[in-house]
C-alpha cells in the first residue's frame, strides 16, 4: 500500500476537528452531543483517508 502525505487542506480540517474534540473534552464546548473521543476519532479517519487517497 502506498501511502502520500495529505494535501494542505485536509490537514487543516482534520486538525480543526481535532481542536474542537479537545476543547469538548475541557468542557468548552459542551454542547456538542459527541464525546470527545469519536470527535477526535473522526479528525484521524479524515487525515488517514487524506493519507491513503493520492491526490485528496
Amino acid at each position: 500500500m502506498n501511502l502520500s502525505a495529505p494535501t494542505q487542506i485536509v490537514f487543516i480540517i482534520s486538525l480543526i476537528i481535532a481542536i474542537i474534540g479537545i476543547l469538548a473534552a475541557l468542557g468548552i464546548l459542551a454542547f456538542i452531543p459527541l464525546a470527545a473521543v469519536w470527535i477526535v476519532l473522526i479528525a484521524y479517519i479524515v487525515l488517514a483517508g487524506g493519507c491513503l487517497m493520492r491526490g485528496a
